[in-house]
C-alpha cells in the first residue's frame, strides 16, 4: 500500500480488483461504453417489481446519466461539490474517499470538488465548504456518499452544513439525496463478490477495502 503526499490532498493508491482500473483521468469497468450526458428528468420508479414495494419510494432512476456543461440544471463553473462520507478512525478508509473524489472530478470535469468526513476525520464539512468558497463557488452542493437515507442524512449533515454556511452569506447550498438504489450497484456488488472469492482461492490480491487486514477469508 502506498500513500502519496500532495500539496493540497493526500492520495491513496490502492490495488483495485481486476475488473476496475483507475488512473488520473478515467475509471474503466466491465460496463461497456458508459454514457455520461445530461439528465432530462429524474424520477422515482413506480413499476420495478423485482425487489418489491420498497423501490416504489427509493428506487432512483436517472435518465441519460450525468450532466452536460452549461445546462441550467447541471453543475456550473461556480458550483462547488462536496462528497461527504461518515469518516473513520482508520486512515486508509478515509483516504479512499480522496481516491473517489479524484475519479469523480476527472470523470465529470467539475472544477471544484472536495472530500469531507461527517465526523472522526478531516477535512470536515465546514473545511470543505470553506475550500469551495475560496475557489470561487457561489453555490455548494453537498452529496452524501451513503447508500440509504438515515439519521445522518436527515439530521447530522444538514446541521453541519447549516453551521458551515453561516460564515458565507450569499453562498447558497443544497444537500442531495444519498445514492439510493441503482442497477449499476448490482454490477459493483457482483464484482466485489467475485474478487473476494478469487482472493480466497489464491488467484487475486486483497482488494483496497481490506488490504492488510486479512479479513477476506473463509471461516
Amino acid at each position: 500500500m502506498e500513500v502519496i503526499s500532495a500539496p493540497t490532498r493526500l492520495m491513496y493508491s490502492p490495488s483495485f480488483p481486476p475488473q476496475v482500473n483507475v488512473n488520473r483521468t478515467s475509471i474503466a469497468s466491465n460496463i461497456k461504453n458508459p454514457s455520461w450526458v445530461s439528465p432530462k428528468s429524474v424520477y422515482f420508479q413506480r413499476n420495478y417489481k423485482k425487489i418489491g414495494p420498497f423501490c416504489t419510494k427509493w428506487g432512483l432512476n436517472v435518465r441519460n446519466e450525468g450532466f452536460v456543461e452549461g445546462e441550467r440544471s447541471g453543475v456550473s463553473d461556480r458550483d462547488g461539490v462536496i462528497i461527504v462520507d461518515h469518516g473513520s478512525r482508520r486512515t486508509e478508509s478515509n483516504l479512499m474517499l480522496n481516491v473517489f473524489v479524484e475519479m469523480f472530478r476527472d470523470k465529470t470535469g467539475y472544477p471544484i470538488v472536495e472530500p469531507a468526513h461527517m465526523e472522526l476525520a478531516e477535512p470536515s464539512i465546514k473545511g470543505a465548504f470553506d475550500s469551495c468558497v475560496r475557489q470561487g463557488a457561489n453555490r455548494v452542493i453537498i452529496s452524501p456518499f451513503f447508500l440509504f437515507p438515515g439519521r445522518h442524512w436527515h439530521q447530522d449533515i444538514p446541521s453541519l452544513a447549516a453551521e458551515a454556511a453561516k460564515e458565507h452569506p450569499g453562498v447558497s447550498y443544497m444537500i442531495t439525496a444519498p445514492l439510493g438504489l441503482h442497477e449499476l450497484m448490482v454490477d459493483v456488488m457482483n464484482g466485489r463478490i467475485k474478487h473476494c472469492l478469487s482472493h480466497v482461492a489464491g488467484d487475486a490480491d486483497e482488494c483496497a477495502v481490506c488490504a492488510g487486514t486479512g479479513r477476506c477469508r473463509l471461516h
